[in-house]
């Protein structure tokens, strides 16, 4: 039999033992927080350090420049500017009524699980991936690159996004909210459009705009479909500048002003993208 003091023994070794460890998980935890921490600070800090260097008026107003001569972005803003508006505004309608479909109309069918599972895929796959889709079904086929093709592949990344975004929105949704409405006889298209959607909008929006904020970025898509333009284009047929691109180019550059360019054009993605993030979160909190 063990008596009172041997057993008041064994708890404190085992309790001095367990705070050990918890002592050796928070410090290497605290680590691999600083070592994160202190890559993004750096990144940060260099993208604000070169970028502010290159902003200026013109950086707004003039078209992107030869080698050595000085210029702006203005053309490369306007085809971003241009290409994530329409995306979203394509990409969105379809990602809603598909996330609706999934959540409220059809849940445990097998088409349902087939498009969770062709959604996941899309999720995951390589911004690469598909572009190189889009340039096969649209710029092969009409043997020229432009920006409705650019279009359709910054859509075809916002739809699996705002798809998961909205089905988990809606899935939070308390069943109670759906019976009430029911019970007092509205149909289930009045229920979905007046309680569950408005009820999960905060969060649909916050998936939309960090859809947004995905798209503002991708290169690899833009350049196999919209590829660039040194001028000013607002023809979406033909092929448009966009940030992300230019941004690609001036970098891998060796001019001087090219680089500063790609800084400056680095910044203004960075800022968008943060507001953007933020502004997520506000609505997230406000809700």
């Amino acid at each position: 039999m063990i008596n009172a003091a041997e057993l008041a023994g064994v708890r404190a070794a085992k309790y001095a033992r367990r705070k050990r460890l918890n002592q050796v998980a928070l410090t290497l935890s605290m680590i691999a927080m600083v070592f994160g921490v202190f890559w993004l600070i750096w990144i940060l800090w260099e993208t604000v350090r070169l970028g502010l260097g290159g902003m200026s008026l013109s950086l707004f107003t003039e078209m992107t420049p030869p080698p050595n001569e000085a210029g702006g972005i203005a053309n490369a803003i306007f085809g971003s500017l241009v290409m994530v508006a329409l995306a979203t505004f394509v990409g969105t309608p379809v990602g809603i009524m598909a996330g609706v479909y999934l959540a409220e109309y059809d849940k445990k069918s097998w088409l349902a699980g087939t498009t969770r599972f062709v959604n996941d895929i899309l999720l995951s796959a390589p911004s690469i991936v598909i572009g190189l889709f889009v340039y096969t079904m649209v710029v092969a086929q009409f043997r020229s690159f432009s920006a409705y093709a650019g279009i359709v592949a910054l859509a075809l990344i916002v739809v699996p996004v705002v798809i998961r975004t909205t089905e988990n929105m809606l899935a939070l949704v308390p069943a109670s909210l759906r019976e009430a409405a029911y019970a007092l006889g509205t149909p289930k298209w009045k229920v979905i459009t007046m309680v569950t959607l408005r009820a999960a909008r905060a969060g649909v929006i916050t998936g939309v705009l960090l859809a947004v904020a995905r798209i503002a970025g991708e290169t690899a898509p833009l350049l196999f479909t919209a590829l660039n333009n040194q001028f000013w284009n607002g023809d979406l047929s033909k092929p448009m500048a966009s940030l992300p691109v230019t941004i690609f180019k001036f970098a891998m550059s060796p001019y001087e002003n090219w680089q500063q360019l790609a800084w400056a054009g680095v910044f203004l993605i960075t800022v968008a993208v943060l507001g953007l993030n933020i502004l997520a979160r506000f609505i997230t909190r406000q809700k």
